[in-house]
C-alpha cells in the first residue's frame, strides 16, 4: 500500500504536477497551495486519464467460476482475471477548491446464471474533494437501470503520488469502500463500508502555454510578455530537465512502488475444523451423516485444510485479507435418499486488523422441516482473536496458529440458531506466502487425502466442545436439529425456477 503522509488533496498534488511538471514537491496542506492554485488559474484540463479498478477480486473470481465478464468501449481487464483499466480519462481540476472530476472510457459486464446475474458498470467517474473523493457509474440490471450511481467512497488521506510515464501524475492503491448506492446496486450482496479493492488513478494536465503567449501579448502587451516569460522560464524548462533527469528515480519509485506489492500474497493455507461436536454430531449415530471436501479443500486430522490463498498484508498498517479456495460439506439426516442436513461453506477469507479478525464464508444450509435453501455471501460466521504481533512475516511467510475463533451473531444463521452468538468454534491455523519461493508450514495437512469423513463418534460432547447446539437434547435424544436449523429466516433463497440467484460475495463457486 501506498506510504502514509501527511493529509493533503489529492487535487493539489495534481496541481503542483501541472505547475512543475515531474517534480513533485507537493505543498504540506492543500489550503496553503490553494492561494498560489486560485491565481495561476481557476481551473485547468485534465487528459489521458486511466481508472484501473477491479471493484472487488473476490466477485470476479466467483464470476470467473460461475459465468463470465466482459469489457467493453475501450476498457480492459489484466490477464488471469485481473482488474479493468477505464480509459481516455478526461476532466477537469479546480485550483480554487482543489476538487477534480475525471471521466472515463469502457465499461465492464457480469453475467452468471443464464443472464439471471446481469450488472453492467459504465460512464465511470472519478471526483476528489479535500481528502476524500468517489467512483460513480451508470450501473444497469434486469431491473432497470440508474445513471451516476456513487458506488465507491475514496480515502486519500494517505495516498502518496508517483510520477508516471509521460509526465503524469500516478496515485496508486486508494483505499475503497462500498457505499450503500453501491450496496443496493449489487443487491444488497455486500454491505454499506465492504472493502474494495483499491483504486490507481493516473492522471496528466493539458498544457496551455501554446495558447496564453498568443492571447496574452495582444491583449496586454507590457504586462503578459513579462509576465509569461517569467512562468515559461519557470515551468516548461524546469518540467522538461526534471521529467528526463528523474526518469532514473521513477525506476527507482517503480522499484520503490513493487516494495508495496511484497504485501500480495502468492499462496497459503487456512486449518479449520469448524467446531468439533458439530462434526462428531454430523458423523455421529444420531445423524449418520458425512463431511465431503472439495475443490481443493482436504480433510485433516483435526478439520479441514483449506488452500491457494491470495490476497494481501500490510505489515505497517497491521492488516492482513486472505482468500482460501476449497469447500467443506456437512451432510446427516438421510430421508428417502436426500439429507435434510446439508450445510456448506466455500470461499473462507480471514480479514485481520491488528488483534482483531473476522472469518467469512459463503454459507449454504438447508432447513429441515421446509427443505428450503437459503445461501449467505460473505456471512462473518467467526469473531477472531490475534495475538499481539502476530502479524509479522518472517521468512516470506505470515503465521497465525491456533487463533480463537467465537461465532458471530450473523453467524448463528449458518446454523439456524443452533449455537447462540459467542459460542467457541475450532481454533483455526493460518500460514500464507508472500515470496513464491517462501515454504509453508505443513502441519494440518491431509490425513491420506480422503475427501469424505464419516464415522460412528458419539453426538454428544466431544473434546470439551459441550454437547452439539449447546443442549443436549439433539445428542441424547437423535431428535435432530430444531425445524429452523441450519438456515435462517432472513437471506435470500435460491429456488430453482424462482429466479432468485444470489450475486455470490466471492469469485469462486464449487
Amino acid at each position: 500500500m501506498a506510504a502514509t503522509r501527511r493529509p493533503i488533496a489529492l487535487a493539489a498534488a495534481v496541481a503542483t504536477a501541472a505547475a512543475l511538471g515531474a517534480a513533485f514537491a507537493l505543498p504540506a496542506l492543500a489550503a496553503e497551495s490553494s492561494p498560489q492554485g486560485a491565481a495561476a488559474a481557476p481551473e485547468m484540463e485534465l487528459k489521458d486519464g486511466t481508472l484501473d479498478w477491479g471493484f472487488k477480486e473476490s466477485f470476479r473470481k466467483y464470476i470467473g467460476a460461475a459465468g463470465k465478464i466482459t469489457v467493453k468501449d475501450g476498457a480492459t481487464q489484466a490477464a488471469g482475471n485481473g482488474v479493468f483499466t477505464f480509459v481516455n480519462g478526461k476532466g477537469t481540476y479546480d485550483m480554487t477548491t482543489h476538487g477534480t472530476d475525471t471521466a472515463f472510457q469502457g465499461g465492464v459486464n457480469f453475467s452468471a446464471h443464464g443472464g439471471v446475474l446481469d450488472i453492467t458498470l459504465s460512464d465511470v467517474k472519478l471526483s476528489t474533494a479535500g481528502k476524500g473523493g468517489a467512483i460513480t457509474a451508470d450501473v444497469a440490471t434486469p431491473q432497470g437501470a440508474a445513471n451516476d450511481v456513487a458506488v465507491a467512497d475514496l480515502d486519500l488521506s494517505a495516498v502518496r503520488p508517483g510520477q508516471g510515464a509521460g509526465g503524469t501524475m500516478v496515485f496508486k492503491d486508494i483505499p475503497a469502500k462500498l457505499t450503500k448506492a453501491g450496496s443496493a446496486a449489487f443487491n444488497g450482496q455486500y454491505k454499506e463500508g465492504e472493502v474494495l479493492d483499491p483504486a490507481t488513478l493516473t492522471v496528466k494536465a493539458v498544457a496551455a502555454p501554446t495558447e496564453k503567449p498568443t492571447e496574452k501579448p495582444t491583449e496586454k502587451p507590457t504586462e503578459k510578455p513579462t509576465e509569461k516569460p517569467t512562468e515559461k522560464p519557470t515551468t516548461k524548462p524546469t518540467a522538461k530537465p526534471t521529467e528526463s533527469a528523474p526518469k532514473p528515480s521513477p525506476s527507482t519509485t517503480a522499484t520503490d512502488k513493487p516494495a508495496a506489492d511484497p504485501g500480495a500474497i502468492v499462496d497459503g493455507t487456512l486449518d479449520w475444523g469448524v467446531k468439533a461436536s458439530f462434526r462428531s454430531y454430523v458423523t455421529g449415530p444420531i445423524a449418520h451423516g458425512k463431511a465431503e471436501t472439495t475443490a481443493g479443500a482436504t480433510a485433516s486430522g483435526n478439520g479441514y485444510r483449506f488452500p491457494d490463498a491470495t490476497g494481501r498484508f500490510d505489515a505497517g498498517k497491521q492488516t492482513l485479507s486472505a482468500l482460501f479456495d476449497g469447500k467443506v460439506r456437512f451432510l446427516g439426516h438421510e430421508e428417502d435418499g436426500a439429507y435434510t442436513l446439508d450445510l456448506s461453506l466455500t470461499n473462507l477469507e480471514i480479514q485481520a486488523d491488528g488483534t482483531k479478525g473476522r472469518l467469512i464464508a459463503d454459507v449454504s444450509t438447508k432447513d429441515r422441516a421446509t427443505k428450503k435453501v437459503a445461501t449467505y455471501t460473505g456471512l462473518a460466521v467467526a469473531d477472531l482473536k490475534l495475538p499481539a504481533g502476530g502479524l509479522t512475516a518472517r521468512n516470506g511467510v505470515v503465521t497465525l496458529s491456533a487463533v480463537p475463533a467465537t461465532l458471530t451473531a450473523d453467524g448463528t444463521k449458518a446454523f439456524g440458531g443452533m449455537y447462540p452468538a459467542g459460542e467457541r468454534l475450532d481454533a483455526l491455523t493460518v500460514a500464507v506466502a508472500l515470496d513464491k519461493n517462501a515454504e509453508l508450514p505443513s502441519t494440518g495437512g491431509s490425513t491420506g487425502g480422503s475427501s469424505t469423513t464419516s464415522g460412528s463418534a458419539a453426538g454428544g460432547s466431544v473434546g470439551g466442545g459441550g454437547t452439539v447446539g449447546g443442549s443436549g437434547a439433539l445428542a441424547s435424544t437423535g431428535a435432530g436439529l430444531p425445524a429452523g436449523a441450519l438456515i435462517a429466516a432472513s437471506g435470500v433463497i435460491v429456488a430453482a425456477g424462482a429466479g432468485a440467484v444470489v450475486v455470490a460475495r466471492r469469485r469462486r463457486t464449487v
